[in-house]
C-alpha cells in the first residue's frame, strides 16, 4: 500500500472521479487489520487506451484528522458549525496504462454540520425527486463505472445520499450520492442521529487507515 503522499493520478482517470464526486482524499495512513465490507468493480476501457477499476470500501468510520479539518471547515464556508464527522466509504480507482500504473483513494465524509432540517413536505418532494431519477442515474453510473453495485441477489444497490435528504442534501446531485448494500446502508440512520447530535464517537478523531484490503 502507498501512502496518499506518494500515489499518482491520471489526469484523465481524475476527470472521471471529479464527474461522479467531490471527495476527500486521505492524509498519512497507518495500516489496521481490520476486515471491511466492499465492491470490486470490473475494468473499464478508458479512451485513448487504458483500464480501470473501482473498489468501494465501506464504513462508517471515525473520521482521520485531515477528514475531520475538511469538514470543519466545509461547514464554516457555509457559515455552520460542525457537530460531528463520520467516514462513510472510501472510493478507490485503479488505473493501468501502456505506460503508466496510477491510483487514487477518496474518503468520502459526512460532515454533520448544524444544518436545518426540512419540513415533512420538504422531506417529501425531496425524496420523489431521487425516486423519479433513481433509474437513470444508476443507468448512467453504470456507463461511467461498467455496472451499478447488486446484492447477492441480483437486487441493485441504494443510493446512498451522503448529506442526508432530511439535512438539505441535493436528491440528484452526483457529489452526494453513493451505491450503498442495503443492510449497511439500513444501520447508519443511529450513526447520523448521534453525529448531527454531537455524541460520541463521531465527535473524536480516529486512525489515519480504519481498515485492511
Amino acid at each position: 500500500m502507498t501512502s496518499m503522499n506518494h500515489r499518482r493520478s491520471s489526469r484523465g482517470l481524475a476527470a472521471l472521479v471529479l464527474a461522479l464526486l467531490t471527495a476527500c482524499a486521505e492524509g498519512q495512513m497507518t495500516p489496521a487489520p481490520v476486515a471491511v465490507r466492499k465492491w470490486v468493480g470490473p475494468l473499464v476501457n478508458v479512451p485513448g487506451g487504458g483500464q480501470f477499476r473501482t473498489v468501494i470500501f465501506y464504513g462508517p468510520w471515525q473520521c482521520s484528522s485531515q477528514i475531520m479539518n475538511y469538514c470543519r471547515e466545509k461547514c464554516a464556508g457555509s457559515g455552520h458549525v460542525l457537530q460531528g464527522c463520520m467516514w462513510i466509504a472510501d472510493v478507490k480507482m485503479d488505473f493501468q496504462g501502456t505506460l503508466v500504473r496510477a491510483g487514487s483513494r477518496f474518503g468520502m465524509a459526512q460532515c454533520c454540520c448544524n444544518y436545518g432540517t426540512l419540513s415533512v413536505k420538504q422531506n417529501d418532494l425531496a425524496r420523489n425527486r431521487w425516486n423519479r431519477a433513481r433509474k437513470g442515474f444508476r443507468e448512467e453510473w453504470a456507463q461511467r463505472f461498467g455496472t451499478w453495485p447488486t446484492e447477492a441477489n441480483g437486487m441493485p444497490y441504494q443510493g446512498h445520499h451522503i448529506r442526508d435528504l432530511a439535512h438539505g442534501g441535493n436528491p440528484t446531485d452526483w457529489e452526494n450520492i453513493l451505491p450503498f448494500p442495503q443492510d449497511l446502508h439500513e444501520e447508519l440512520l443511529t450513526p447520523y442521529n448521534q453525529c448531527y447530535a454531537n455524541e460520541p464517537p463521531w465527535t473524536q478523531t480516529g486512525v489515519d487507515f480504519p481498515y485492511g484490503e
